[in-house]
């Protein structure tokens, strides 16, 4: 009687382990870009490393262009756990009230990839996503897009053509201040809204990495973009902390694992696919690209650095001075 109850306990724990392996672990990762971006492509990479890393014990679904959330609803989705793992652009934590994050969002404070990634691998970026786990986020890594342009209907060749344009931003009090430092009116949307806006003038224009402009199609009602490069657009991989340190260890390790994979390919892509849908948009014909000269560049910085000193009282004086220190960059001696 007791081998027979003994045979039939350990059949029903080999049945119950072959229940779990069959029920992988699913990590829902949402964000509002396409795929065929560079966060697009780099989700689709965690995910297929996650799989294979995890040997099929995880499965990350991942949603693009605001198919679970609207871009307002997300961060609050995560911090719910209705999804685990967001990509969200880091002017998104400002109004999460983790404003340090807004750094990224002064015009002209990286000048290449370079600069910007002995912060976003540094110790200041370390401070930074640590900041988060008191909103209940954990943050696991950084993720390039690319340098930001210009773009309107009419030219843009010194700032004073920007001038009273209707230009569209991010949810974001630096990149406000950013185009009133050049006359124009600052206009916050949903990215998702961004092209019907274009084509039917509710804005004028637009800053954005080259790959959005093209995947997005803005550059169909877009007649001029000029490549000012004033700007950086990244984002900051974020989970909900109370689901990750939930997680077993091993597969901790793993996803810890796949990220770093995934973060070396996004950021290694992420200038090819701005760079390939450059040309691909002046291929187009419909948009007019100008490179600016050395001294009309200089314009545009000179005109929009004075927003450093402007946002010290939100972003913290020492955040900003770190990430000059990080960087070599001198405002006074522009």
């Amino acid at each position: 009687m007791r081998i027979s109850q003994l045979l039939i306990g350990l059949f029903a724990g080999v049945l119950s382990l072959a229940a779990y392996a069959e029920e992988p672990i699913v990590i829902k990762f949402s964000h509002v870009v396409a795929i065929d971006t560079p966060k697009g492509k780099a989700a689709e990479m965690f995910a297929k490393k996650a799989a294979e890393l995890t040997k099929g014990r995880v499965r990350v679904e991942v949603y693009a262009n605001s198919t679970l959330y609207k871009d307002k609803e997300e961060m609050e989705a995560l911090q719910l756990g209705a999804v685990q793992m967001l990509a969200p652009s880091l002017a998104k934590f400002g109004p999460l009230g983790v404003k340090e994050f807004e750094v990224f969002d002064l015009p002209f404070i990286f000048s290449n990839y370079d600069d910007l990634h002995k912060v976003t691998t540094g110790p200041v970026g370390k401070q930074l996503l640590t900041k988060l786990e008191s909103k209940g986020i954990r943050g696991l890594a950084f993720w390039d897009n690319g340098f930001k342009s210009f773009s309107l209907n009419t030219p843009i060749k010194v700032p004073a053509d920007l001038k009273g344009k209707k230009m569209r931003i991010q949810s974001s009090k630096v990149l406000e201040e950013q185009m009133r430092a050049v006359g124009s009116l600052p206009q916050v949307m949903a990215f998702s809204e961004v092209y019907q806006a274009l084509q039917t003038g509710v804005v004028d224009g637009t800053e954005n990495p080259i790959s959005n402009l093209y995947t997005q199609k803005m550059y169909e009602v877009q007649k001029h973009l000029t490549v000012t490069d004033h700007g950086y657009l990244g984002y900051a991989v974020i989970v909900n902390k109370k689901f990750w340190d939930g997680l077993p260890a091993d597969i901790r390790k793993q996803l810890d694992e796949a990220m770093e994979q995934a973060t070396r390919y996004a950021n290694q892509i992420a200038k090819v696919e701005n760079d390939e849908s450059l040309e691909k948009v002046k291929k187009s014909g419909k948009t007019a690209v100008y490179v600016p000269t050395k001294e009309e560049r200089l314009a545009f910085k000179k005109a929009m650095v004075p927003v450093h000193k402007k946002m010290e009282g939100r972003i913290g004086k020492e955040v900003i001075e770190s990430v000059y220190k990080d960087i070599g960059f001198k405002p006074d001696a522009l």
